[in-house]
């Protein structure tokens, strides 16, 4: 038997459970949202990503990031 207890919450917006526990914009990636919807869940999520932090080229990435914005 197996426990799920990742943080979820209903969002009307995508019509879907969606984890609390990414980022906003891994959520938006995943259930395909347009670029520049309203997130009815905006607050709830985590400011980083557990998955993204374990990645050993972090640095590379954030510097990635910033270079995109």
């Amino acid at each position: 038997m197996s426990t799920f207890d990742s943080p979820i919450a209903r969002c009307e917006a995508a019509r879907a459970m969606v984890l609390t526990d990414e980022t906003q914009a891994e959520c938006a990636r995943e259930h395909g949202c347009p670029p520049g919807r309203v997130c009815p869940l905006c607050g709830y999520f985590t400011e980083t990503s557990g998955v993204v932090d374990g990645l050993p080229d972090m640095e590379v990435h954030k510097q990635a990031q910033r270079v995109q914005e």
